[in-house]
Parts: structure tokens; C-alpha cells; sequence
């Protein structure tokens, strides 16, 4: 059978993006969302989740690239001055595998936003993690023993086939971390190498040739930019991607392909 999850990321970073969750959720098939709960506008996303007792809703751990849960002077090894987490993935990774010191300030981050989310009211559906960070063996280890004390079930595993080749075997460490703690995951991830441009015509695409078993699609709308968004979203395709999760095309595939919707929790 194809199962697929249909997630909006970086629900609460703005009210532009919650807008383009909450419509694709009523008028699509938008069926999950992540909450970034250190986002600007993660009140107005909390606000719209409970509005909807049908939208699954995960945290989306940001430890890179977005604003911190604790104030700077708590965690000032892992971020800047304005309480902003590290820029560069690749020079983050290597000083959260080696320094005890940032080792420790992550891992208290990394619990004020579980505790943070706790705090919403909301069921946790799934973890993943702002730029894929949870391949790196140190976050995936921190989210595993955390989210042991706040309900965690289920967690994104980032497999998208035809991914890079350097990837795969931190993907077979993830995949084998999470068989080994009982935590329920998804086989395929589609997104990820077209990320903000998941178009309609993408998603058809991707709709018809989607394999048997539990995938998840992931898309970031939005109803148009935002102050403060990261460089590297500038050229998404906001528009489009809601567009692709609200037209009738793309519900008719996954009904001509009998493609089943369901959430992290249908995993458990």
C-alpha cells in the first residue's frame, strides 16, 4: 500500500507562511505541520492548530539557522549576540560532535523547545529538525533521550531517493538509531532536493511514481515573503507550492495511484 504524509515546515516562523499551512490544510491535502516554536509568529500557529483538531502537528527543532529558545548569554557558545543560531551547517556540525561546552548548550536548547512545545497544549505528533540537522549523529542522540520525557513517537527520517551519495550513510545510522529505540519513522522523504519549488507539476510527478510504503512529502508555502526570512528562501516558490497542495489535479493522482494520507501517529 502507498501511504503518504503531507507536511507544511516552518509552521510559526511567519504569519505568511501559517496562513498558506492552515489553507492548504482546509482546502488540500496538507494533513501535518511542524512547529517552529522559537518562529516569530508561533502564537498565531498555536492559535491555527487548535483551531484544527485534524492537523497533526510536530516540533520543528531549529538548531541552526533560526532563533534560539534560551536567551544568547545562556547558550552563547552556540549563538550569536542577537540569540541567533549558527549560519554555516558544516562548521556547526563538527562543534557540536567535538566541544563538550556547546554539547552542553545544545542540549539545554534542545530541551526548551520540547518543553516549549509541551507548553502549547498540543499533542506531539513527529520531530524533525530546520535544515536536516538530525542526520548529525549528536542532535539525533539529544532529540532520542529528551524526547523520551515529552511523548516522542516518531521522528522524520530525511531518505529522499537519488539524494547525494556522502548522505546515505548517515541516513543507515539514523535509520538503524531509530529501529533500535522503538521510534516509529517514514521510509521515503520527497522535497528535500526541491525544496521551495514544489510545484504542481513536481508533485504530479513525484504523485505517479511515488513506491510502495510510508512516504512523506514536505513543502514550505507561504502567502508571500517576510521580514527576517533566511537568504536562502528568497527564490522559493511560495505561491506555487500552495497552489500544488490545494488543486484538484493533485488530489485526483493520489486517488488514480490509491495513495492512502496518513500522519506520524497512524505509525505508532
Amino acid at each position: 500500500m502507498k501511504k503518504l504524509i503531507v507536511t507544511g515546515d516552518d509552521f510559526g516562523a511567519s504569519v505568511q507562511i501559517n496562513e498558506a499551512i492552515e489553507t492548504a490544510h482546509v482546502r488540500g491535502i496538507l494533513n501535518t505541520a511542524s512547529l517552529m516554536v522559537t518562529g516569530a509568529a508561533a502564537d498565531d500557529a498555536i492559535a491555527r492548530a487548535k483551531r484544527h483538531f485534524d492537523l497533526h502537528v510536530g516540533l520543528h527543532l531549529a538548531v541552526t539557522r533560526a532563533s534560539a529558545m534560551l536567551p544568547s548569554q545562556a547558550i552563547a557558545s552556540i549563538a550569536d549576540v542577537n540569540g541567533y543560531l549558527p549560519e554555516r551547517l558544516g562548521m556547526a556540525g563538527v562543534r557540536f560532535f567535538f566541544l563538550p561546552v556547546v554539547r552542553r548548550q545544545l542540549e539545554a536548547e534542545v530541551r526548551a523547545q520540547f518543553a516549549a512545545f509541551a507548553a502549547t497544549g498540543l499533542k506531539l505528533d513527529h520531530v524533525n529538525v530546520h535544515n536536516h540537522m538530525h542526520l548529525h549523529p549528536t542532535v539525533l542522540g539529544l532529540i532520542l533521550r529528551i524526547g523520551r520525557d515529552y511523548g516522542l513517537r516518531a521522528i522524520r527520517l530525511p531518505y529522499e531517493p537519488g539524494m547525494s551519495v556522502w548522505l546515505k550513510p548517515w541516513v543507515a545510522l539514523m535509520r538503524r538509531r531509530l529501529r533500535k529505540s522503538g521510534v516509529a519513522f517514514n521510509e521515503y522523504l520527497y522535497g528535500m532536493r526541491h525544496s521551495g519549488h514544489m510545484t504542481r507539476k513536481r508533485v504530479l510527478e513525484l504523485v505517479n511514481g511515488l513506491p510502495h510504503g510510508i512516504s512523506e512529502m514536505h513543502f514550505h508555502p507561504a502567502t508571500g515573503a517576510w521580514a527576517g526570512m533566511e537568504a536562502g528562501m528568497a527564490n522559493y516558490e511560495y505561491a506555487a507550492e500552495l497552489e500544488a497542495l490545494t488543486c484538484d489535479e493533485v488530489t485526483g493522482a493520489l486517488n488514480m495511484q490509491g495513495v492512502r494520507l496518513v500522519s506520524f501517529a497512524s505509525l505508532t
